[in-house]
C-alpha cells in the first residue's frame, strides 16, 4: 500500500468529515452565508505566507531537479492566481482591509504547524502536512464540482482552484514525493510523518468548523 494511503487510512472517519463538510456543499451551491465565507477567507489568507515557506522548503529539500520543478510551478500558482483570488474576493465581501481582525486559534495552530515542519521537520514531515492540505481539498473539490453554481466568482473560483486536471496532477506529484520518502524512512521517521498528518487533518476540520462558530 502507498505510504500516503496508509496515512489517510490512519485518520479514520475524520477524513470523510473534512471532505464532506457542509462548508464545501454550501460553497459550491452558492448558498453559504457571506459572513461564514468572509470569516473563512480572512483567516485562510493568513495561511498563505506559512504555506509558501513550507512549499519553498519542500522544493529546497527535494532530492532532484525533477522533483523540484512541479513544486516551483505550483508555487507560482499559489502566489499568483490563488493570492489574487483572495484579494478580489475579500474586496467584494467588504473585508479588503481586515488588519483589525485577529488571527483565530485554529489559524495560529495551522500556521505554527507549517512553520515548525518547515524549520525543524524532515522532508517527509513537510510533505505529510502539505498532502493533507491539498489532497483533502482535491477530494472535496472534485466531489462538488459537478453541482457548482456559477453565479458568483467568490464561490465557484475556490472550487475551480481545487479541482480539475492541473490540480489533480499537483496532488499526484505531492503524494508521489511522500510515497518515495516513505520507502526511505525508518520506523521513527514514519511515526513522525503520521503525527504530522493527523495534526494537519485536525487543523483542517477545526478550520471549517471555525467558519461557522467563530
Amino acid at each position: 500500500m502507498r505510504f500516503s494511503e496508509e496515512l489517510r487510512l490512519a485518520v479514520g472517519p475524520q477524513w470523510e468529515r473534512v471532505i464532506q463538510h457542509k462548508f464545501t456543499d454550501e460553497l459550491a451551491a452558492n448558498t453559504i452565508d457571506r459572513a461564514v465565507l468572509t470569516r473563512y477567507l480572512v483567516q485562510d489568507h493568513r495561511f498563505l505566507d506559512s504555506f509558501v515557506v513550507m512549499l519553498s522548503s519542500i522544493v529546497s529539500k527535494a532530492r532532484s531537479l525533477q522533483d523540484r520543478i512541479p513544486g516551483c510551478q505550483f508555487l507560482a500558482l499559489i502566489t499568483g492566481q490563488e493570492n489574487t483570488y483572495f484579494e478580489r474576493s475579500l474586496e467584494k465581501l467588504g473585508a479588503g482591509d481586515n488588519k483589525d481582525i485577529p488571527d483565530a486559534p485554529c489559524t495560529n495552530a495551522f500556521c505554527s504547524l507549517m512553520q515548525e515542519v518547515s524549520t525543524t521537520g524532515s522532508l517527509g514531515e513537510m510533505l505529510a502536512v502539505i498532502v493533507v492540505c491539498e489532497w483533502s481539498y482535491l477530494c472535496w473539490g472534485e466531489r462538488v464540482l459537478p453541482n457548482t453554481n456559477r453565479d458568483d466568482f467568490v464561490t465557484f473560483e475556490w472550487v475551480d482552484l481545487h479541482s480539475g486536471e492541473y490540480f489533480t496532477s499537483v496532488i499526484a506529484y505531492l503524494r508521489g514525493l511522500l510515497d518515495k520518502e516513505g520507502e526511505l524512512l525508518d520506523d521513527e521517521g514514519k511515526v513522525a510523518c503520521k503525527k504530522r498528518f493527523l495534526e494537519a487533518v485536525q487543523c483542517e476540520e477545526d478550520f471549517f468548523d471555525f467558519a461557522y462558530t467563530g
